[in-house]
């Protein structure tokens, strides 16, 4: 499944096939799929991850937050709105910032390399039959 942040891009969690000389892995690991407006991303190299089609992803779901945060639903979707494009602007003007998911992970830009760098423990949490293999992927 995945879950689409508008204006930023899509987390995912894919299967990937591992073969190895003596087993094969199928393991889970954590994706981002950048999907952010080209003009903050002007001369900046980003990973090209494509979400295979059979992902379901639904949209954020700024209700589920707002149930979390004791906020309402349209102060968390325009808070969450206004750090993207605050992050956007960022981005364009070749700030080297970063971008926290809490338990997930880091969206980071340096020497115009914009990426996601997941969080040992997201890696982890999802893969419990090969958490290694997933490690050495992601």
């Amino acid at each position: 499944q995945g879950v689409l942040v508008p204006g930023l891009g899509t987390f995912a969690v894919v299967h990937k096939q591992v073969d190895n000389a003596e087993e094969v892995y199928v393991v889970q690991r954590p994706v981002f799929q950048l999907d952010m407006d080209v003009s903050c991303l002007r001369e900046l190299m980003f990973p090209m991850v494509m979400i295979p089609g059979d992902i379901e992803v639904t949209p954020l779901d700024y209700w589920w937050l707002s149930q979390t945060t004791s906020l309402p639903p349209d102060v968390v979707r325009n808070c969450v709105e206004e750090t993207i494009l605050l992050y956007s602007f960022q981005l364009r003007d070749r700030q080297n910032v970063t971008f926290a998911f809490g338990d997930i992970g880091v969206l980071s830009c340096q020497d115009n390399f914009l990426c996601m760098r997941f969080h040992h423990s997201c890696v982890v949490g999802l893969e419990s039959w090969y958490p290694w293999v997933a490690l050495l992927l992601t």
